[in-house]
């Protein structure tokens, strides 16, 4: 296994498929200096209708392999299923490398919220762990919580990847079956009663954002966990003494590389529709179990 030491290693960061892009966005804006490679196991996905044992397996095998392969610095488990599955067998099998998980942000969403209560949406993986029920018991009284599993939404957002931008946007699965999962939590608005902030409680419902706010309206605020995530690896990374230095330019070369385990169009499809980052930055790889 190679040292984790150096300050110029990439930082390794993982999902299960493509959503973990949105969290990859919001550590580019936070470390500009910082090399990235990022993996996504699409040829295992969804994680959210997985067991914890076979997510538990596979973080495991992707921690080694970016350790192994890469000698990452870090590692970001970019995926709400696996950090409340694998998290702290990550961090035990790990002892020597920072490593950042992901959670609903029910906390932000709590200091925002007017009307006291919350809509919380995610697989349903993650909203079943033990971990999500601590995290909502700690909160117990600070809010209401209407929590609704959406199953099937990461994989349309995956699968949408690959596919032209349709003619009319309201037509696609992805915006049915946003309509039919909020519409399932209750209402939606400012007054009393009504939900007016809504947690984004996977990574790949950022780019849904679209969709559930044209359905919902442009007042009720949606919050995700990629700009908290990427001032913990900031913090993290300085305290390790791993923190890029600032000076001079940021990377150019390799500065980012983009993995798959399943079908590499898709991989490519996303990383120039939502990063803007050309299809040679991306590649296929196999990684054991």
């Amino acid at each position: 296994m190679q040292a984790a030491s150096a300050v110029d290693a990439p930082i390794g960061v993982f999902d299960s498929g493509i959503g973990g892009l949105s969290v990859l966005q919001a550590l580019r804006a936070e470390l500009p200096h910082e090399r990235f490679v990022y993996l996504a196991d699409s040829g295992h996905a969804p994680y959210g209708e997985r067991g914890d044992a076979f997510v538990a397996a596979r973080t495991h095998a992707i921690s080694a392999y970016l350790r192994e392969r890469y000698g990452i610095k870090a590692l970001v488990v970019a995926c709400n299923t696996a950090t409340a599955a694998a998290i702290h067998e990550a961090r035990a099998a790990h002892p020597d490398l920072p490593v950042v998980g992901v959670e609903p942000a029910l906390k932000p969403a709590v200091a925002i919220s007017r009307t006291g209560r919350i809509g919380v949406i995610g697989t349903r993986g993650t909203l079943a762990s033990a971990k999500f029920a601590r995290l909502l018991a700690s909160l117990q009284g600070q809010a209401e919580f209407v929590v609704q599993p959406c199953d099937g939404l990461a994989h349309a957002i995956e699968r949408s990847t690959a596919q032209a931008l349709p003619a009319d946007p309201a037509s696609t699965e992805i915006r049915a079956l946003c309509a039919r999962y909020t519409g399932a939590m209750g209402r939606f608005g400012q007054a009393p009663g009504e939900i007016d902030t809504l947690v984004l409680g996977c990574t790949h419902y950022v780019f849904a954002q679209d969709d559930l706010r044209a359905l919902l309206g442009p007042e009720i605020q949606l919050i995700a966990t990629g700009e908290p995530v990427a001032r913990q690896t900031r913090r993290l990374l300085q305290v390790a003494g791993r923190l890029a230095p600032s000076q001079g330019e940021a990377p150019t070369q390799d500065a980012v590389q983009l993995l798959t385990t399943g079908a590499l169009d898709p991989l490519q499809a996303a990383a120039a529709r939502w990063l803007q980052l050309p299809a040679d930055c991306c590649a296929a790889v196999q990684v054991p179990s």
